[in-house]
């Protein structure tokens, strides 16, 4: 860890990066050094060709409570001051979501606001069953940001994302799992062996394809011409990739291919 990081964690261990917010009096809730620091991380990651997947995670058994409403109550910004760090926060959180690298979100205890909205950025939610999601910008009376205008349609439908933005009530572990919002639950003892366990079976997996897929799929919201034409594209470039011959390879020698989901 850089001795300058006072909200975040760092590591890179076997290809696999993981991102730790701690910010423990406040249950990791975001705070400007925290935003200053995760962009940092994802430059980082996107720049580093030998980290080949993100976990994401909180420590102290919350993933993140949202913004820190002490330092938002206290900033004394204008109209203009909130939408300059508003832009400032859609450079990195656009530069996560798009990121060519697989993105495994490990949610344990609260994901509320922002940071709910955060853990959807990522590409999988893996929840134990303790974590608790909600979209509580309502109860301060803002809007939902961080990207979650875009992401919680996509995930759970445009009535069902209405109503959990409406309401900004609590959804429990079962229910994120049922909306499809957590990708997978276990026990909060397992919660870290199992993301970094996800996280490292990209490690055997195409960068190209991975890339090519993280991109197409960020065109989904399209239109139909502009997709298949992407579509097109990226699998003419991934047909070209030495991860995509040796695949071919082992299956028609009956052997295990390079990338496997790791069995739960």
């Amino acid at each position: 860890m850089s001795p300058s990081r006072q909200r975040t964690v760092f590591e890179v261990q076997d290809g696999v990066a993981t991102l730790t917010l701690r910010n423990p009096d406040k249950r990791n809730a975001f705070d400007p050094i925290m935003r200053v620091e995760v962009a940092e991380v994802v430059r980082q990651v996107q720049a580093d060709p030998a980290i080949r997947a993100l976990v994401l995670t909180g420590a102290d058994a919350h993933f993140c409570s949202g913004g820190d409403l002490g330092n938002i109550a206290a900033s004394g910004l204008d109209n203009a001051g909130w939408r300059r760090r508003m832009t400032g926060l859609h450079d990195w959180l656009k530069d996560l979501m798009l990121l060519d690298k697989p993105v495994v979100a490990a949610v344990d205890g609260a994901a509320y606001g922002a940071g709910f909205s955060l853990a959807l950025a990522a590409d999988f939610i893996i929840a134990s069953t303790r974590a608790r999601f909600a979209m509580s910008f309502i109860r301060m009376g803002v809007v939902p940001d961080c990207a979650a205008f875009y992401t919680l349609p996509r995930v759970v439908g445009v009535q069902r994302a209405r109503e959990l933005m409406l309401s900004g009530r609590e959804v429990g572990a079962e229910e994120a799992l049922r909306l499809s919002i957590a990708t997978e639950l276990v026990a909060a003892d397992a919660l870290q062996d199992r993301a970094r366990a996800i996280a490292r079976a990209f490690v055997g997996a195409s960068p190209v394809a991975l890339s090519l897929i993280k991109r197409s799929l960020a065109l989904a919201a399209s239109d139909l011409p502009s997709l298949l034409e992407q579509e097109a594209n990226a699998q003419a470039l991934a047909m070209g990739t030495p991860e995509h011959r040796e695949a071919v390879r082992c299956f028609l020698e009956r052997r295990p291919v390079p990338f496997q989901w790791p069995r739960a």
